[in-house]
């Protein structure tokens, strides 16, 4: 039997996955109070929050085959609360660069960016991010319009190959986890061509966007 929460379940569930969402910077924030970074603080947050972003991505991709392979159409209500949460992710861990790691030093950062194809690459993923948390309102999807809103958000598609490739770079000897991630990201991308739906034929209006 398929699971439709009522408008109270639904307002719990998102805030339960908000909650769980906040547990990694919450993680972190507790191991720096600690004293618990390990012996490279900075190297730690920075491939932290580079991991949670990757695995929020991840989650925000799988949120359309669940919904369509469960038959629970609710779980679209919750796929752009977790998109904004890669991108809070992505904040840190590109702040993390810019002030600890290179501490504002803008003409390294630069050099860093035209000489090190995984920070190009990193880079690049984040830029195209932020259209997109920019963009994540309900007051955006009337504006933009249906189908201009959800060609812009296609975008996360090439965002989450980035991160995977960026990864893939900064590792040098154990790819398990870019590996990993990769493959869940090709396998959630090839998903969307099994069963897809037609485009709407002429005279029919395309489906609206569920807000989350």
């Amino acid at each position: 039997m398929t699971f439709h929460p009522t408008p109270r379940q639904l307002a719990f569930i998102k805030a339960a996955v908000f909650v769980l969402c906040l547990l990694p910077t919450a993680r972190l924030l507790w191991r720096f109070a600690t004293d618990s970074l390990g012996a490279n603080p900075i190297e730690y947050i920075t491939r932290a929050t580079g991991w949670w972003t990757l695995a929020f991505l991840a989650i925000t991709l799988a949120v359309t085959p669940a919904r369509r392979w469960l038959s629970m159409p609710w779980l679209l209500r919750l796929r752009r609360m977790i998109g904004l949460f890669a991108f809070f992710q992505a904040c840190q861990h590109f702040t993390t660069y810019v002030w600890l790691d290179q501490f504002f030093d803008w003409t390294g950062i630069l050099a860093d960016i035209a000489k090190r194809p995984f920070v190009t690459v990193g880079f690049a993923a984040f830029m195209l991010l932020v259209p997109l948390a920019v963009t994540s309102t309900n007051a955006m999807v009337r504006r933009l319009g249906a189908r201009r809103w959800q060609g812009l958000h296609r975008l996360v598609y090439g965002i989450a190959v980035l991160g995977a490739i960026h990864f893939w770079w900064l590792v040098k000897k154990d790819i398990t986890e870019p590996a990993v991630f990769a493959t869940v990201i090709g396998l959630l991308l090839a998903s969307r061509l099994v069963g897809r739906p037609r485009a709407p034929s002429p005279g029919r209006p395309a489906p609206r966007p569920v807000s989350g």
